[in-house]
């Protein structure tokens, strides 16, 4: 018996929720999957919000509502879960809970819902926090699933190509416009790392997207580097309550 055969013997792989035994590593277990809110299907191109319809009904470039209301500085965008029940779960392990081993599922899942909008030539980078939470959360969650994302899809990863020199505290409570006034400026890009920006097709990444405020922030700080477009990505989408 080799090695990998006899950890997998004394420590068989479990399910990410419930701990129940499954096949492989990093997965759920059936009744934890059916229970999860993968996003599929059709979405919108700017947000990735599930919308009404089919993809092959609907033809390329079909956006949601807000985000017709709304211009997105970014090129188009995609997320893996709902937020609520087990992706709320999901997000808040990895954020709160020291799970960063929901990293690498947490990215493959990411990938597939990019699906053939990653290409080679493109540069991941995490949305910062600012010092003083990266101290009292000793780990950013969204640098771990870029990091994993970039491994698994073979693309460049640049960490610190975003800093966030202004505390802008929690976004919870506020207004739709309250939370872009209070992201406005909050992110800039390293002046070590802009040359790396300059030209490039960008993919952002973060845990969760609520109304885009912070994605904006980054995304515009991209810009302003020189880049050529930018990708976001999140783990979770929060969708308006029907």
């Amino acid at each position: 018996m080799n090695m990998q055969a006899l950890i997998t013997a004394l420590y068989p792989p479990q399910c990410l929720l419930c701990r129940a035994l499954v096949d492989s590593e990093f997965g759920l277990c059936p009744d934890c999957w059916r229970d999860t809110p993968f996003i599929s299907g059709l979405t919108c191109d700017k947000c990735g919000i599930p919308l009404p319809g089919q993809p092959d009904e609907a033809g390329p470039g079909v956006v949601c509502d807000d985000c017709l209301g709304h211009d997105r500085p970014w090129q188009a965008g995609r997320a893996a879960l709902h937020y609520r029940d087990n992706g709320r779960k999901l997000v808040l392990a990895l954020k709160h809970g020291d799970r960063l081993d929901l990293a690498r599922p947490a990215a493959e899942w990411l990938r597939r819902a990019a699906g053939p909008l990653l290409r080679p030539e493109m540069l991941v980078v995490p949305v910062p926090l600012h010092w003083r939470r990266l101290i009292r959360r000793r780990y950013n969650q969204s640098a771990l699933v870029s990091a994993a994302l970039a491994r698994a899809a073979g693309l460049e990863h640049c960490v610190d190509a975003l800093r966030r020199p202004r505390f802008t505290g929690s976004q919870d409570g506020r207004t739709r416009e309250g939370r872009f006034e209070n992201m406005a400026g909050a992110i800039t890009v390293h002046p070590r790392r802009a040359a790396r920006l300059k030209g490039r097709e960008v993919v952002i990444v973060d845990d969760v997207m609520t109304s885009g405020a912070t994605f904006a922030a980054a995304t515009e700080a991209c810009h302003d580097a020189g880049a050529a477009s930018v990708l976001v990505l999140s783990l979770a989408r929060v969708a308006k309550e029907p």
